[in-house]
């Protein structure tokens, strides 16, 4: 079978594919036809050897595929052959046409979710959530702003946003990109290539401050949007496409506000009650069509380098997929 493989740390250009034997499944595992497989900006920094989970070379990129079950290992008898399904491949694996997961990572797919919009739904669905809710305490008519609103996580958080009845502000780079948050139901933008972050959220809020931000990029827009949070608000940091940003500490003293790191990968491990009923919320969700995964791009195998790529540059909005078996 074909996988992309990373030989050595680099830019995506440097990956490679190549022709593998396929996997045999062990006692409690399965294999998946893979149908898509999620590309995410912890994939760009493994490749490049800058993420806090170390891989060692080679290995194959990918962390959540969807597809159909072919195979089945000893014990595994909450699935069958030819059922549709998510499968975690734990960060590593998932650019190939083929992929050994553990039937204990692995769902059935809901039937109004196709393989592309799926894959993805518990990373940025899944922070989005455990973000909001359990770390940031979002409540009905507060208001929420969203950094980097246009990518997958950000698109993720101004949906449950607008579903946990907050006022939604989605920041994005340019007007195309905040059609589309607008799309999924933010209810005001903010264009931070024209705008000053800072003096609009604090217009659109009638100079009250915002009282939870979502900030996925960080950089030097963490700051400014820090200085247009409420009293008691709560910045959330969920990813640092921008930079890692330093904060002025005398704002949360002024603010009387709290900084909030949400890391839903580590949460998985160490709450495992709370990562399983947080899946259950979500394909709830999913199984009622309240979630609307936004797929602006689908890559065959040998496309994954350039998929990467554009998510590196930022020119992604919503999220994309590599499709192995197209």
């Amino acid at each position: 079978m074909r996988t992309i493989v990373c030989k050595e740390f680099g830019p995506p250009e440097k990956l490679v594919l190549e022709e593998v034997p396929e996997p045999t499944p062990g006692e409690g595992e399965l294999i998946i036809d893979v149908r898509a497989s999620t590309v995410t900006f912890p994939d760009s920094l493994m490749i490049e050897d800058k993420y806090q989970f170390k891989a060692p070379v080679p290995f194959v990129p990918g962390g959540e595929v969807a597809g159909v079950v072919c195979e089945l290992g000893e014990g595994v008898l909450a699935f069958k052959v030819g059922e549709r399904v998510i499968g975690s491949t734990m960060l590593v694996g998932g650019f190939a046409e083929k992929v050994l997961v553990k039937a204990n990572a692995t769902r059935k797919l809901p039937d109004n979710l196709g393989f592309a919009e799926s894959t993805g739904v518990l990373y940025a669905y899944g922070t989005g959530l455990y973000g909001l809710k359990y770390r940031g305490d979002l409540k009905a008519g507060e208001t929420l702003l969203v950094l980097g609103a246009a990518g997958n996580v950000g698109l993720a958080a101004v949906e449950l946003g607008k579903a946990m009845g907050a006022k939604v502000i989605a920041a994005a780079s340019s007007s195309e990109k905040l059609a589309i948050c607008r799309d999924r139901g933010a209810d005001e933008t903010i264009d931070y290539s024209k705008e000053d972050l800072k003096k609009r959220a604090k217009e659109l809020t009638g100079g009250q401050g915002v009282d939870v931000i979502y900030d996925c990029i960080g950089g030097d827009y963490a700051e400014s949007a820090l200085r247009a949070i409420g009293w008691n608000g709560r910045f959330l940091v969920i990813g640092f496409t921008a930079g890692i940003p330093h904060l002025p500490l005398n704002l949360t003293l002024l603010k009387s506000c709290q900084v909030i790191g949400v890391f839903y990968g580590a949460m998985v491990s160490r709450q495992p009650e709370l990562r399983d009923e947080i899946v259950r919320k979500l394909d709830s969700m999913a199984e009622k069509g309240q979630l609307n995964p936004y797929v602006s791009g689908r890559y065959s195998l040998e496309q994954a380098p350039q998929a990467l790529r554009a998510l590196m540059d930022r020119k992604v909005v919503g999220k994309v997929v590599v499709e192995p078996n197209r």
